[in-house]
């Protein structure tokens, strides 16, 4: 009866002997333990973003495309600007490998950096918003992102109750 389903299906044999082996019970206990101890979510004070690139208008483009995103999940923007001048990395190079001292060649690239702060997001807001905007991140651009969290005080740090 089997092997007249399987060629019915036309699924490899082995994908229905993997199903035999589970159990639900297995599952079910797997569900109780994580439903018995929830953890709470993490509470994020500011997340910090910095951005470097090539290309300013780029980079202005992602920005506000980043600003209009936290607008749409409620998340507070905080202060966002750029360095006014890019910073330039030269690199002098012989023409020749062997010799003629003389004769040099200089690259240059620029490098321009955007920052951006994001306030009082949740630890799941904030895994949504960071994985949207890094999967849409443009060509030629890096992104940093720092996050400051929020944790309670140690009990060996609180002050004794009189």
């Amino acid at each position: 009866m089997q092997s007249i389903s399987l060629r019915l299906l036309r699924l490899p044999q082995v994908w229905f002997t993997g199903l035999r082996f589970f159990s639900s019970a297995n599952m079910s206990q797997a569900a109780a333990n994580n439903l018995s101890a929830p953890e709470p979510d993490k509470l994020y004070s500011r997340i910090e973003l910095e951005m470097k690139g090539i290309d300013p208008e780029v980079m202005k483009s992602y920005a506000y495309f980043a600003k209009t995103a936290a607008e749409h999940l409620d998340i507070e923007v905080g202060k966002h600007w750029a360095l006014r001048k890019s910073i330039k990395d030269r690199l002098t190079l012989l023409k020749s490998v062997h010799i003629y001292k003389k004769h040099r060649v200089q690259y240059e690239v620029r490098n321009y950096y955007r920052f951006m702060h994001f306030h009082k997001l949740t630890g799941s807001t904030a895994d949504t918003f960071l994985e949207y905007i890094e999967r849409n991140l443009p060509e030629g651009i890096a992104l940093k992102v720092t996050k400051v969290e929020l944790q309670e005080l140690p009990e060996h740090l609180n002050p004794a109750e009189v």
